[in-house]
């Protein structure tokens, strides 16, 4: 039986397993309906970047160290692919946005397995 801790972080991964399944359709349907040159998409890009940065240099003290790598590199990645994204051409946009929802759907497939193969920590 999970604790409700771990039913909680199962829950958040199962929500991006979903969320990538729906980028990853809006990719492939070419729904692009936002401005990937505007400041704001950039800022969330830096942002990504930067909060995978410090979660590589500085992982959080009650997750284990496979859920603070998957967790760290795939918010490196999607901060570098959607800085990529506003700078290619529009024809690569919606290939890179399913490239997105891919990630998302991976990191939060893994943290499924990762959560529930985890040993429970005791408090």
């Amino acid at each position: 039986m999970l604790s409700a801790d771990r039913l909680l972080r199962v829950f958040i991964e199962v929500l991006f397993l979903f969320l990538g399944a729906l980028v990853v359709w809006l990719g492939i349907t070419k729904h692009i309906f936002f401005d990937r040159r505007s400041l704001g998409w950039a800022a969330v890009s830096v942002i990504l970047l930067l909060w995978g940065g410090r979660g590589l240099y500085r992982p959080a003290k009650f997750l284990s160290r496979g859920e603070n790598l998957v967790r760290s590199a795939s918010l490196v990645l999607l901060g570098i692919v959607m800085l990529a994204i506003s700078r290619v051409p529009f024809a690569w946009v919606a290939p890179l946005l399913a490239l997105v929802g891919v990630l998302l759907a991976v990191r939060g497939l893994v943290g499924v397995i990762l959560v529930i193969s985890g040993q429970p920590r005791n408090a």
